[in-house]
Formats: C-alpha cells, sequence, structure tokens
C-alpha cells in the first residue's frame, strides 16, 4: 500500500492565491489590511515564530506590526495595549501570542480582544459559536487539520475519527470542526484507560498530545490517516506525536516537519481576511 503524504505546502498554497485575491481586491477599495501580533517577553520560539508570521503576512501584502511589552508587564498593562488596538480602526486583526508569562491569565487576554478582530478563536464569544456548530471559524491549528484534510479528498461522513489530546487550542476545538463534518468522534486523553483499544479503532487520528512519537504502529490498523499535529524538539531534530514507521499502516500521513505546522499560519491569514 502506496502511502498518501499529505505535505502542508500544497495546501497552504492554494489558500495563499484566494487569500492574495481578496486582499489586493480590499486595498484597491482602499481598505487598510494589517494584523499586530502582540508578543509579552522574550520567549525564543514565540519570536522566531512572530518574524515567520510577520514575514508571510507581508508577502500577501498586508501591513504587520509587532508590539513587544515587556516580560513584567501586568495583566492590566497587556489588556491596556489589546484595547487600544481593538479601538484602532486600522488594525483588521490581533494575535496575542500565547503562552503568556505565568504571572498573566491567557483566558483573560482572550476575553479582551475584539470578536472581529480575534484572529486565533481566543475571545469566548467566537469560541461560543464554535461550539454551538454556527461557524468554523476555530484556532488556527484545527483548521489546519480541516483544510488539509479536504484538500487531499479525505473523507470524513460517518468515519471513526480519535483525537489524542483535550486541549482548547487543538483538541476540542478539532473535535467540533470534525462533529460538523459529519464524523464519529472520540477524545482520548491522560486518564484515558487503554487508549491503544481506541486508537485501533479508528479510521482517521488526529494526535495533538505533545508527547514524542506517542502512537506507535502496533497501536493503529492498517488503512489509517495520520493527521499529526505534534512538533517536538528531540535532539537535533523535530518530530511529531506519530512515529514515522505508522506510516508504513497508513493510507495518508501528515510528515513532521513540513505537514500541519505549514498550513497554520496560513489560517491566520485566512481568518484575517475573512471580514474583507
Amino acid at each position: 500500500m502506496e502511502t498518501l503524504m499529505m505535505r502542508g505546502k500544497a495546501v497552504a498554497d492554494a489558500y495563499r492565491e484566494k487569500i492574495a485575491a481578496k486582499i489586493a481586491v480590499a486595498k484597491g477599495q482602499g481598505k487598510e489590511v494589517s494584523l499586530a501580533v502582540v508578543l509579552v517577553g522574550d520567549d525564543p520560539a514565540s519570536g522566531v515564530y512572530t518574524g515567520r508570521l510577520v514575514k508571510m503576512a507581508e508577502s500577501l501584502g498586508v501591513n504587520a506590526k509587532t508590539i513587544v511589552l515587556p516580560a513584567e508587564s501586568t495583566q492590566e498593562q497587556v489588556i491596556a495595549e489589546i484595547t487600544k488596538l481593538n479601538m484602532d480602526e486600522s488594525i483588521t486583526g490581533i494575535l496575542p501570542m500565547m503562552p503568556m508569562p505565568k504571572h498573566i491569565n491567557g483566558d483573560a487576554i482572550g476575553a479582551a480582544l475584539a470578536p472581529n478582530k480575534d484572529v486565533d478563536c481566543l475571545n469566548p464569544l467566537n469560541a461560543g459559536d464554535l461550539y454551538m456548530g454556527r461557524t468554523a471559524w476555530a484556532p488556527c491549528t484545527p483548521r489546519a487539520c480541516m483544510a488539509t484534510l479536504k484538500h487531499y479528498n479525505i473523507e470524513l461522513s460517518g468515519k471513526n475519527v480519535v483525537v489524542v489530546g483535550r486541549s482548547n487550542v487543538v483538541g476540542k476545538p478539532v473535535a467540533l470542526l470534525l462533529l460538523q463534518e459529519n464524523a464519529t468522534v472520540t477524545i482520548c486523553h491522560s486518564r484515558t484507560v487503554d487508549i491503544a483499544s481506541h486508537l485501533q479503532k479508528a479510521d482517521i487520528i488526529v494526535a495533538a498530545v505533545g508527547i514524542p512519537e506517542f502512537v506507535k504502529p502496533e497501536m493503529v490498523k492498517d488503512g489509517v490517516v495520520i493527521v499529526d499535529v505534534g512538533i517536538n524538539s528531540v535532539g537535533d531534530k523535530l518530530v511529531g506525536d506519530v512515529a514515522e514507521t505508522v506510516a508504513e499502516k497508513a493510507s495518508a500521513f501528515t510528515p513532521v516537519p513540513g505537514g500541519i505546522g505549514v498550513v497554520s499560519n496560513m489560517m491566520v491569514m485566512d481568518m484575517l481576511s475573512r471580514n474583507l
């Protein structure tokens, strides 16, 4: 059985063309299209991610600005900055980089965002709409999973899908999006007894547990579709939450790196362009 490698670049490129066209039309009508990224502290990973996102935004014709606040900034100071951006008519979308320093409540920062400028579904009103099935505008990584499955023509309706992980940024929202597509969804997590028994029944697995190579070949059935959200640093290489050897049993597989992560940034741009 030949495994379909679901590479992210093809998905991102397909969205790039559509998003760039919307942005060009908006700018031609005299509309400002801009993204503000709020970075608190000097976390290296967040800094690298922000740099890549800004570069992508600019390549699409978006005005991108980064607001860097000291790590010792109070929660009130961060919210004050968010409030200014909410009121700034030149700002189309706002992305506070998570996680925030430990003394700042990330949920409070998300709640401070104007819902129409929230590009990663951090505001509880947007999350509530997703829960109610009124929207598919979820956080960028779950939307990247769905965009990838759609691009590679993976049927979801009636399929048994196991999501490994229950975070608010990936596990829960991707489960909701899968339900919208009529999949039968099981969520497994750290307290699940005998996770392998659930995985072995899955037609599709979305792995977002944050443990290197957690899903192993003996835990899956032949022909499974694997969506690997994990990006873990092990020694001098990046690995996913699914062992590479699982690809030998899979009918379709997202590589790490080069899979979902490539699409996630483009989903931020897609969210930014939704109201144009």
